[in-house]
């Protein structure tokens, strides 16, 4: 059975920091692109930033310099280090996984998500 399952969530204040974790089970998680998305009140789900065999590490425009994505393969486990956090960064971070080396889509694994609220 595949899950992955998000944590590190919760409150900080603006100019602050997270690390978001997801943790893969249920499929080889070495031979999976991996990325976080991620969806605030009234908008549509985003995409974050994506950790790829083929194309490395790349992020949205708004999380450039400021968000790292990386992966421990022997962990099973993915990360999304958030510093100098905005209102805006305010939303459910969702992790997502599919097959390396096919087209990037949204057809792949999902977790639950994990909610982020930047607010002082």
């Amino acid at each position: 059975q595949v899950q992955l399952v998000e944590s590190g969530g919760g409150l900080v204040q603006p100019g602050g920091s997270l690390r978001l974790s997801c943790i893969a089970s249920g499929f080889i998680f070495s031979m999976y692109a991996m990325g976080w998305y991620r969806q605030a009140p009234g908008k549509q789900r985003e995409l974050v930033a994506t950790f790829t065999s083929s194309a490395g590490t790349n992020f949205a425009d708004a999380v450039k310099g400021r968000f790292t994505i990386s992966r421990d393969n022997a962990k099973n486990t993915m990360y999304l280090q958030m510093n100098s956090l905005k209102p805006e960064d305010t939303a459910v971070y969702y992790c997502y996984a599919q097959k390396s080396y096919t087209p990037w889509s949204n057809s792949g694994y999902w977790g639950q998500g994990t909610q982020v609220t930047v607010s002082s």
